[in-house]
């Protein structure tokens, strides 16, 4: 049942973000109400995963060797700078088109290298297809992109020490409620 609840989840995440895109007329008759309808979908999406993941028995396919925990938290702490603010206020990622995603990406592709098991290839596996996919959506149904004005060397220094802060609280509530993400 896990492994059900699990596929549904990622799926559904991949369908409420995929809903405008894929179904503009529809989303366009929603209006205002589609927003809460995509709301309620992302957080149920969340919710089957979470459930889903925890249910799903343990299956390894491979055994991840230790010092890739250090790699994802580099990588992780990379994706949290990605997906502050610092793309549109910064300087160092103002040319990027789809920083945010990409920085999901890496997030994604962290997990990867240090969960072995099966449910953690569906799970991660799956958010990192969806990320890679909505940027080609994105980027096809936007080709004449324009980056924003660029920021400052400061306001990226200023999102860094915040996604420091940041990592560290994640990392303390990740380790209350599964294992924690510094090693022991």
């Amino acid at each position: 049942m896990g492994w059900v609840v699990l596929v549904i989840g990622v799926g559904l995440w991949w369908a409420a973000h995929l809903f405008k895109r894929m179904a503009p007329e529809r989303r366009a008759a929603l209006g205002d109400r589609g927003r809460g309808h995509v709301a309620i979908a992302l957080g149920l999406a969340v919710v089957l995963m979470i459930f889903g993941f925890r249910a799903t028995p343990f299956v390894n396919i491979w055994y991840p060797p230790t010092f890739l925990v250090h790699l994802n938290n580099l990588i992780v702490l990379v994706a949290i700078f990605m997906m502050s603010p610092a793309p549109k206020k910064g300087r160092l990622l103002n040319g990027m088109r789809h920083p945010m995603l990409t920085g999901f990406a890496l997030w994604a592709l962290a997990h990867l290298l240090v969960n072995g098991d099966l449910a953690a290839i569906v799970l991660f596996g799956g958010l990192l297809a969806w990320a890679l996919v909505e940027m080609r959506v994105l980027t096809a149904a936007d080709p004449d992109w324009t980056p924003p004005a660029p920021g400052t060397y400061g306001k990226d220094a200023m999102f860094f020490a915040a996604s420091i802060v940041l990592m560290a609280v994640i990392g303390f509530i990740h380790g209350l409620v599964g294992p924690s993400p510094f090693g022991s």
